[in-house]
């Protein structure tokens, strides 16, 4: 079994990279951003199937980890999680299950409403508070107000969502008549 891979990056394709490890070129499924000839070192999980082995790949164990729970949720395979893993970054994945915010693990491709529901039923208790301290369910609703707010005036969720965690985690027990400006003050600030 393959723990951990190092090598260059000889060739990007749709979803997978060619990891060359000396003369062998390990075809490596990742939801990483690497770039050719880039010297990496992922750490690699096997999946055995019937009809194949394939190998995915990712920078950090937390990451990987994580790919493990998701795979673990029935009606999540392999390219599905990848799929998530690829559009939402780590730790607002980890917000938004700890939340309860099914519509942003269901901005993933291929991910619905139910899945993503699934998805937060099975992992919520395993990752706790394992992000940004939205543990309680005070913040957790604070969070959702914010997000539906910004997305009534027009935002897409998935532009505004960390921003939104971050107010929220930075700004505790702040009424969502305070937070809604702030959260608009911060956006226009970036334009």
């Amino acid at each position: 079994m393959i723990g951990k891979l190092q090598g260059i990056v000889d060739y990007i394709g749709d979803g997978f990279v060619i990891i060359m490890a000396g003369p062998v070129g390990y075809k490596v499924y990742t939801p990483e951003y690497l770039t050719p000839k880039e010297t990496v070192s992922l750490w690699i999980e096997t999946v055995v199937r019937e009809d194949s082995i394939r190998l995915f790949g990712f920078t950090r164990a937390s990451t990987q980890n994580l790919f493990n729970m998701l795979t673990a949720v029935s009606g999540v395979g392999p390219k599905v999680a990848l799929a998530i893993l690829g559009t939402i970054k780590t730790d607002t994945l980890i917000s938004a299950i700890a939340t309860g915010d099914a519509k942003t693990i269901a901005t993933a491709p291929g991910v619905g409403k139910k899945v993503a529901e699934k998805i937060i039923v099975e992992l919520k208790s395993k990752v706790g508070g394992a992000s940004l301290d939205f543990g309680s369910d005070m913040a957790g609703g604070a969070l959702s107000d914010l997000l539906s707010a910004l997305e009534a005036l027009g935002y897409r969720r998935m532009d505004v969502v960390e921003m939104a965690q971050k107010l929220v985690a930075d700004n505790p027990g702040t009424d969502i008549t305070k937070l809604v400006p702030m959260a608009l003050k911060s956006i226009s600030g970036k334009k």
